[in-house]
């Protein structure tokens, strides 16, 4: 693993807390070059000081960009910046992302448009100017979803069809660049340690402040980022973690109808749930 990723540059959006920064913490100790991309810049910049204090090699160098991948510019100068940078771009991890809860009929248009922008449009917005680059160096590129992006999570419809459309952008992506050896991984790691739930948006698109779920019997994001290193290193194309992410997969493709009411159920038996119990 070390040896793939040395001297490699890496791009992670939403570098600065869950995944994202346990992602750049690990490429870092395999000795990639790492972009830090969020939109606070006060954040990456305190990370990117742990990380020069702890690399051990005097050729290995990070570089943080403020980023809100909701807007086209600010993607373009990521990858602008990484270019002037290193020259070249071996790894683009879109992590950025949002989360909400509510159903469909309660909620503001407003929400469905932000997770749009931030999960769906980030994602193109920060490929597509990487793109050339990675075709360049017959690099990887990866979108983290989630098991709503392959089956409709009830309570989550914002959230569901923006990681659908990552899904679908990305799988076809993949299908046009079958043989440019562009390596597209779709990368699912189920209920992950974060604060995406702290900060997940309600019927009316404010923070609902506290997750309704036990982060202590969720995966590490640690975790995640290990396996999501080696899911690069192996140029899987799609990698789903959890076995209840596998379970779900599996369940909706031979039981839609049973798998439906579990689904609802699950989500019903949330702490403050917007899904009436049955």
């Amino acid at each position: 693993m070390t040896n793939f990723y040395k001297g490699k540059v890496v791009i992670v959006t939403g570098a600065s807390s869950g995944i994202g920064l346990a992602s750049v913490n690990h490429f870092a100790a395999l000795g990639a070059n790492v972009v830090l991309a969020a939109r606070s810049i006060e954040k990456l910049e305190k990370i990117t000081e742990g990380l020069v204090q702890q690399s051990t090699s005097t050729c290995q160098q990070f570089l943080c960009i403020k980023t809100d991948v909701t807007k086209e510019e600010d993607c373009k100068n990521l990858v602008e910046k990484t270019i002037e940078k290193f020259g070249k771009i071996d790894v683009l991890v879109n992590n950025a992302g949002i989360s909400m809860r509510a159903v469909f009929k309660d909620m503001d248009l407003k929400v469905m448009k932000s997770l749009m922008d931030t999960n769906f449009w980030g994602t193109v917005y920060c490929t597509k100017y990487a793109l050339p680059y990675l075709l360049e160096s017959k690099g990887s590129v990866v979108g983290v979803i989630s098991t709503a992006g392959f089956v409709g999570l009830p309570a989550r419809t914002a959230y569901s069809a923006s990681k659908f459309a990552v899904r679908g952008f990305l799988e076809t992506l993949r299908i046009e660049h079958l043989y440019d050896d562009l390596h597209v991984m779709l990368f699912a790691p189920g209920f992950t340690t974060s604060n995406i739930r702290n900060v997940a948006l309600t019927a009316d698109g404010s923070q609902q402040g506290e997750t309704p779920r036990n982060e202590d019997k969720m995966m590490s994001a640690e975790r995640v980022a290990r396996i999501l290193a080696r899911g690069i290193a192996r140029r899987r194309a799609q990698m789903v973690l959890t076995p209840l992410g596998k379970a779900t997969l599996f369940a909706s493709r031979n039981m839609p109808r049973v798998t439906d009411k579990v689904e609802y159920r699950m989500m019903a038996n949330e702490p403050d749930s917007p899904l009436k119990k049955q």
